[in-house]
């Protein structure tokens, strides 16, 4: 049987290094990232919260769970997009993000929109 695309959220990041809000002697490492959620599937549906792992470079772990997005819980028609763009903090120059929504279609199914894995990358500086 052929996957059903009834229920299936695409999920794309982009991200970017603060130098401002940075800093580098505290070691204080700040990335703001754009994240664009469409509906590919056949079926509106409700991001109701998140679950994001945020993992640098001496792989310490920060979970974070919450309603919604940026104080928002978009209602996705099929081949809409949603976008929004917030930010993070890390101890080390690099590291990375993955996570998911947790989604509520209009019939009602719950089901989860995987978000994967992207890098936190501060830019080399040549001087």
């Amino acid at each position: 049987m052929a996957e059903s695309r009834k229920y299936h959220i695409t999920v794309t990041a982009a991200t970017q290094f603060i130098p401002d809000q940075s800093d580098e002697a505290a070691n204080r490492y700040v990335f703001a990232y754009t994240i664009t959620i469409t509906n590919t599937g056949t079926t509106a549906a409700q991001l109701i919260s998140r679950h994001w792992v945020i993992t640098d470079a001496h792989q310490d772990v920060q979970e974070v769970r919450g309603i919604g997005v940026v104080g928002e819980q978009p209602m996705l028609q099929p081949g809409q997009k949603f976008e929004y763009t917030s930010g993070t903090a890390i101890a080390t120059p690099v590291g990375g993000m993955r996570g998911s929504y947790q989604m509520v279609a209009e019939d009602g199914e719950h089901f989860e929109a995987e978000i994967p894995e992207f890098a936190l990358s501060m830019p080399r500086v040549l001087h």
